[in-house]
């Protein structure tokens, strides 16, 4: 599977497993599926949710996106900490002082929020579909 070519900057493509008998009523694939459409309201580009339940052990899914800019990843971070506060979840966060790669902790869903240029760097799109 490619990364999402750079030109795409509003694919929300959920790049779960299809041959997966995903359970929609499942609380981290619920969660997973808000949180993209949180990300969605920060116009977020690039959102993918990765299915790891075969893969890990520490989480069920991933949901990565990207921002233009630092300001941007910031907000985004703020808006999903802030709505699963709401949730009554307790989320661990990490990167907020830079602001080019934010990790978020959310128990059964980890969220990582890039600036682009630093999405591509890393990939985890390809580590975690090899």
């Amino acid at each position: 599977m490619t990364a999402p070519s750079q030109t795409d900057k509003t694919d929300k493509t959920d790049k779960t497993d299809k041959t997966d008998k995903t359970d929609k009523t499942d609380h981290a694939y619920v969660l997973a599926q808000e949180l993209v459409k949180l990300l969605d309201e920060k116009k977020a580009e690039n959102i993918v949710t990765l299915d790891i339940r075969s893969k890990a052990s520490f989480c069920d899914y991933l949901v990565i996106a990207s921002g233009n800019v630092s300001r941007q990843i910031i907000a985004m971070a703020d808006h999903l900490v802030r709505s699963l506060k709401n949730q009554d979840i307790h989320a661990l966060v990490e990167g907020v002082e830079q602001g080019d790669w934010i990790l978020i902790d959310a128990g059964d869903v980890v969220i990582h929020l890039f600036r682009s240029e630093v999405r591509e760097r890393y990939s985890l799109e390809k580590m975690w579909t090899a």
